[in-house]
């Protein structure tokens, strides 16, 4: 059995598809994904469907939780504009004239913050080197960047820390499609929907084998880790990277 992580699919339905032919899975294989399956693509409410009826491991995003907040916030226009801004307005388009899917949003509303798999720790975003898992919540889980980024140590001793949220392409040094590195935890939002990059990615946990399509051309590869692994550098005397570097 083998233990597959797929990074940020942001609705891109049809370049999933073309990875998961890639990762040639084997019935007792597990897939988990790290959240953010919706908005920027078009293909959201298949992304979301397929994930949930083939029961795959998923955990919380902040698109997710942008969504989840738009509706439980029907009359707050700074809620809605903040979501449609950042690509809900794709996922609404994708749900046709029905609407979104009540049955969607309430799997979407059970989504864990994190998955707990022993020697690998499954987070969105990452969490803050200074705070017990305990004193955290989803601000940290979903959202958090350059404190968790800029660690100089890892948080487990015993597991690495796989996440998604941001783009690896926006590190210093690091190329479209390239996995990031830091201090105990890898990287692994590719950016599968960015006209830059296009790369959609999972990693084997088990094999250490990169599997990934690409949104725009087709192409699919799968490497070693090893091949596609980049180490993380941020000087803390320079200031801090421009929000406009990111993708919400």
């Amino acid at each position: 059995m083998s233990r597959f992580v797929i990074g940020d699919v942001h609705g891109q339905f049809d370049g999933l598809t073309l990875l998961l032919k890639q990762m040639n899975m084997s019935d007792n294989d597990r897939v988990f994904f790290l959240g953010d399956l919706i908005d920027r693509g078009a293909q959201s409410a298949q992304v979301v469907d397929w994930v949930m009826k083939n029961g795959h491991g998923c955990i919380m995003g902040n698109h997710e939780q942008m969504c989840l907040e738009a509706f439980a916030y029907p009359n707050s226009s700074a809620v809605w504009q903040g979501w449609l801004i950042n690509g809900g307005s794709r996922t609404l388009e994708s749900y046709g004239d029905l609407g979104m899917s009540s049955e969607h949003l309430n799997w979407m509303s059970n989504l864990p913050l994190y998955l707990d798999l022993n020697d690998f720790w499954l987070v969105h975003a990452g969490l803050d080197p200074s705070l017990e898992i305990e004193a955290q919540t989803s601000t940290e889980f979903c959202w958090i960047r350059e404190p968790f980024h800029r660690s100089t140590e890892p948080y487990f001793s015993n597991k690495t820390i796989i996440t998604g949220h941001t783009i690896t392409f926006v590190f210093p040094g690091l190329k479209a499609g390239e996995i990031a590195q830091g201090e105990g935890w890898l990287g692994i939002d590719t950016g599968g929907y960015h006209p830059k990059s296009g790369w959609l990615t999972a990693l084997n946990l088990d094999s250490s084998i990169v599997h990934q399509a690409n949104t725009f051309t087709g192409a699919v590869r799968s490497l070693p880790l090893a091949k596609v692994i980049t180490p993380v550098v941020l000087n803390k005397s320079k200031r801090r990277l421009s929000r406009q570097q990111f993708s919400l």
